[in-house]
């Protein structure tokens, strides 16, 4: 029980199970509340169902860059923005193959592919299940990124061993087309449940920073959390304005408000992956430990997220060595 909290918020802050849902009111009154409260309560949480001192470790490589028909304010490959970024082809098994065996020996567990598309082509199938196939092979969870997908992509993609299946929601249902006029939030979901259906672990986060308000991203991890089942993983991504896109003036998000954000994540959903992703350059080394302790347990490592800059290797280790942190090893299969 948290002190100085009034015996009405003692009621609303009782601890939230996977199985039930969350009202939007129930969530703010936990965002709110007085900030060490707020993360001594994330980090309950989080010992609760995790060793509160290991790290996902997830590596993202671009399969297909530039040219993508959607119209995503944030992004540098959509085809709308003078971002001056080039469309290139799909990159051959045999190349993402390569990057991922060099990922798995620098330490990643989970290999994510990602591609610049509002969805994959029926001709394109056949790659992308090789490469599923062949990087479940070398022994690391797969998970791809390709815009919508229909129920057969989606079958096909599990058949071949697709462990996750990234696709974000972004921000809340009222400020979704503000940012994206292409495809609707009702699309978005309409993908996670072909997902699921299909038998893949869901992994669909959002982004901050974006002009939305508070309620906007509390009403964000609501819908996230009322999803049955809530996603095995969820990124929470910083904005990084990239110029020519339509964003590119975006005031940056306040620290604070970021880390509440983290910890809601993880209270509202307490055995999910909460990935600390896009804009890791742009935080303090404090800033990341804060979101550490409110419950971030994932990060992308390496150089490189898609088309942006990442803290590298030697940075990330550093870090975990100043707070203590180590690598996830990968849970054996069910």
């Amino acid at each position: 029980m948290l002190q100085g909290s009034t015996a009405a918020d003692r009621v609303e802050l009782s601890v939230v199970t996977p199985s039930e849902s969350t009202s939007l009111a129930q969530a703010k009154i936990i965002y709110n509340s007085p900030f060490n409260d707020l993360l001594f309560r994330a980090q309950t949480v989080h010992r609760a169902n995790f060793d509160p001192n290991a790290v996902q470790m997830s590596r993202l490589l671009s399969i297909k860059t530039g040219g993508c028909a959607e119209d995503c304010g944030y992004c540098s490959q959509s085809a709308h923005s003078p971002t001056g970024l080039k469309a290139s082809k799909l990159m051959m098994v045999e190349k993402v193959v390569t990057e991922a065996r060099k990922a798995k020996d620098e330490g990643a567990t989970r290999y994510c592919m990602g591609a610049a598309w509002r969805s994959p082509k029926d001709r394109d199938m056949e790659t992308l299940v090789a490469m599923v196939a062949s990087v479940k092979a070398l022994g690391m969870e797969t998970c791809m990124t390709l815009g919508m997908l229909s129920p057969t992509q989606a079958g096909a993609l599990a058949k071949a061993g697709l462990d996750y299946y990234n696709h974000n929601i972004d921000t809340s249902e009222e400020f979704y087309s503000e940012i994206i006029t292409t495809r609707t939030f009702a699309d978005r979901l309409e993908t996670l449940s072909n997902v699921r259906e299909a038998g893949m672990k869901v992994c669909a986060g959002g982004i901050l920073g974006m002009g939305e308000t508070t309620d906007d991203r509390i009403s964000m991890l609501v819908t996230l959390a009322n999803l049955q089942p809530a996603p095995e993983s969820v990124p929470i991504n910083m904005l990084i304005p990239i110029p020519g896109s339509r964003l590119a003036d975006a005031e940056p998000v306040d620290p604070i408000e970021f880390v509440r954000t983290i910890a809601l994540a993880r209270i509202l959903m307490p055995r999910t992956h909460v990935r600390l992703s896009a804009g890791r350059t742009q935080m303090s080394d404090e800033m990341q430990a804060l979101c550490f302790f409110a419950g971030a347990n994932s990060i992308f490592a390496g150089d490189t997220l898609l088309t942006t800059e990442n803290p590298g290797e030697d940075h990330d280790t550093a870090l975990f060595r100043r707070l203590g942190l180590k690598p996830m090893e990968l849970e054996p299969a069910e």
